[in-house]
């Protein structure tokens, strides 16, 4: 019999002294094995993203209509625990209405921009909810037939789809199925 621990031996501590680490990439396949892509679901999601992107562009030039009125009934009435002038986070919540849309709508950092998108629909609920209340939601018929906080709290609920969801397949930069990982050494 021969003793082959030695070569073994000697490609261990050659793979120990190695420094740089092992670069590992994983494919993770379809669980339906079924290759096809719903072309309908995908084209519906970029419908979603692009009427959502071009909403929210008119709410962000909305607020640069007349910022100082916003700042001064809206953000310094309902938001006094914000630190600084009104008027920047005025322009603040305008800036992040026109520039988060067009990273949704092209797909470049969508769920970066549709995280944006979600924080100024929760200030816009809130806004909602301290201004006028539930208004006897969900059973009451309200004058103007819907409830204040409602296109908020839609927005909302879009802008959440996105930050989990992605952008869909439909996208500039859309995600792989390929995760790259640098296992630990030991």
């Amino acid at each position: 019999m021969e003793d082959t621990s030695l070569p073994e031996q000697n490609q261990t501590a050659q793979m120990n002294t190695s420094k740089a680490p092992q670069k590992v990439e994983v494919v993770v396949a379809n669980p339906t094995g079924n290759p096809e892509v719903n072309i309908l679901g995908e084209l519906s999601i970029f419908i979603l993203r692009i009427g959502f992107s071009l909403l929210m562009i008119h709410h962000g030039l909305e607020k640069l209509q007349d910022p100082q009125g916003f700042a001064e009934f809206v953000v310094g009435k309902y938001f006094p625990f914000l630190p600084g002038d009104p008027v920047v986070w005025t322009f603040g919540a305008a800036i992040t209405q026109l520039v988060c849309p067009l990273g949704l709508a092209t797909g470049v950092f969508a769920r970066l921009s549709a995280l944006g998108l979600f924080s100024t629909m929760a200030f816009a609920l809130y806004f909602h909810m301290l201004d006028t209340g539930l208004e006897g939601f969900p059973l009451a018929v309200v004058e103007g037939h819907n409830y204040a906080f409602e296109l908020s709290f839609i927005y909302g609920a879009i802008s959440l789809y996105f930050l989990c969801a992605g952008p869909g397949r439909l996208a500039l930069f859309r995600k792989t199925n390929k995760i790259t990982y640098y296992p630990k050494s030991n």
